[in-house]
């Protein structure tokens, strides 16, 4: 059975398309990756399916409740960790946790003793009563991570959820993601600039580009579209060398990123001093060559062009503005 069913959802801001007819289902107890770079429409697709943003047209279903007609559903069914801090400084985090549980019509047996639970799970009990202006950032994102889960939902919303921190910590937040989805059986849709978090996490990922899905499938099978290894040159003439090298039959892509070229073949070792020779021969010097299997970046850029930060606005400025308000509707 699916936790979300979407079927050509779109999303226009005053003529421009954030979201353009995407077709998605995502399955119960999966956690699915949704890359893209800035301006993709990743946030504005999360927005919609959490009922913050409305669809210009489309549908889509969370746990069986349209998001149009059944919003209060929706909302008791999901929760969310925000890309911005969203605690309270001033209180403990058992009364950030406390104080959201009566936002849910929580009673008060009920309440302390689900705090309990998912202060154990994120490992916060010995902190639970210190204020969170005192907390790491690893620690504040645990614990919102933590609130998520006070209702009981059954699909939680990670936007972003290691922005800043040090890589140790992320590495130790993964393991609370990963330990929530198999324990609590909760479906996690996850949004990342981080390739090795999605790589590490999801089961399946889908890249959005310009509103459109244009990838989707396993973090492995994901990869093996690029079909061979990566060999990156930086020389001095990129243009040049790519018009020499495109007709080469060992050669199965080449393009050029940050100045560099890029080339995927078979057998990159012994494909690598062929291509050092026609470089020589052409008096284009070779200043690095770099050997590797391709990971989850080299196929965000296959399908993109761009990395992930290259782009700014999907109407993010408008969904903040509407999480400022709250959920009127």
């Amino acid at each position: 059975m699916n936790a979300i069913e979407i079927n050509n959802l779109t999303k226009k801001f005053n003529g421009f398309t954030a979201v353009d007819n995407v077709k998605l289902e995502i399955g119960e107890g999966e956690i699915f990756g949704l890359l893209g770079p800035n301006g993709a429409g990743k946030t504005t697709t999360i927005s919609m399916l959490s009922t913050i943003l409305k669809p210009t047209s489309g549908s889509a279903t969370v746990c069986g409740y349209d998001v149009n007609g059944e919003m209060d559903m929706v909302r008791k069914s999901i929760g969310m960790v925000f890309q911005d801090p969203s605690l309270d400084d001033e209180l403990t985090g058992r009364e950030n946790l406390d104080f959201h549980g009566r936002l849910y019509g929580m009673n008060s047996e009920f309440r302390k003793e689900r705090i309990d639970e998912v202060l154990k799970l994120v490992e916060l009990e010995s902190k639970a009563d210190n204020l969170v202006k005192t907390y790491s950032g690893g620690m504040k994102r645990r614990l919102e991570i933590a609130r998520g889960l006070m209702h009981f939902p059954k699909v939680l919303f990670l936007d972003e959820p290691t922005l800043g921190l040090d890589p140790q910590t992320r590495r130790n937040l993964w393991e609370y993601i990963k330990t929530i989805n198999e324990q609590q059986k909760v479906t996690i849709i996850l949004t990342t600039h981080y390739m090795d978090e999605a790589d590490f996490l999801c089961n399946r990922i889908g890249i959005i580009d310009r509103g459109k899905i244009i990838a989707l499938d396993t973090p492995d099978k994901l990869k093996e579209v690029l079909g061979g290894d990566i060999i990156t040159l930086d020389v001095s003439q990129p243009e040049r060398l790519k018009e020499m090298l495109e007709k080469m039959e060992y050669i199965k892509e080449i393009n050029i990123f940050n100045k560099k070229l890029n080339i995927v073949a078979d057998n990159g070792s012994k494909i690598i001093p062929k291509l050092i020779e026609i470089a020589r021969e052409n008096e284009i010097t070779v200043d690095s060559v770099v050997l590797k299997r391709p990971s989850l970046e080299d196929v965000f850029i296959h399908y993109t062009g761009r990395t992930i930060r290259d782009e700014e606005g999907d109407g993010k400025d408008l969904i903040r503005q509407q999480m400022k308000i709250g959920w009127r509707r």
